[in-house]
């Protein structure tokens, strides 16, 4: 059976324009990366645990922020490891300055043998549709297609046939 990560996926509405907030990895590995490397706030979960309450609890873990309000399934994606992760989105709004993210143990560098702590997430931001697309990890570019389908929002690109689905 495939890892499994669940997460969601905050937006707000201003005027007509809709924003999407996203996290940037913490630690050394990520630290010169911008394009293509941000991403919804999500983790792994145990068989057990209800996705969506896993989704909920990584966005408190990873951002220090509570998720509350209604919740709309955007579905799942593959990523090319295996992994596959389920999203929800919800209208939110925060203080990206105020974001707190909890920390984790890694190795570093890669097959050291030496672990470091960092912090799950080193910053957090909104963005347009347009400028989500261009940070998000592509593998998690689905959800925003789904968002903008869900809210009849298609943005500065034409919401693709997989967003339908």
């Amino acid at each position: 059976m495939p890892k499994r990560s669940a997460g969601l996926l905050m937006y707000r509405q201003l005027d007509d324009q809709l924003e999407i907030f996203l996290v940037h990895p913490g630690g050394p590995f990520w630290a010169s990366k911008d394009l293509g490397a941000w991403s919804i706030p999500k983790g792994e979960y145990e068989e057990c645990e209800p996705p969506l309450e896993a989704a909920r609890r990584e966005f408190q873990e990873e951002t220090g922020f509570t998720a509350l309000g209604e919740f709309l399934e955007l579905g799942t994606v593959r990523l090319s490891s295996g992994k596959v992760v389920s999203a929800w989105a919800f209208e939110g709004d925060c203080d990206p300055t105020l974001l707190a993210s909890n920390c984790c143990e890694v190795e570093w560098p890669s097959h050291s043998g030496r672990l470091i702590e960092i912090p799950e997430v080193d910053r957090g931001g909104w963005f347009s549709i347009s400028d989500a697309r261009e940070r998000i990890q592509k593998s998690q570019e689905p959800f925003l297609d789904r968002l903008s389908h869900r809210l009849n929002f298609a943005g500065n690109r034409e919401v693709s046939q997989e967003a339908a689905t």
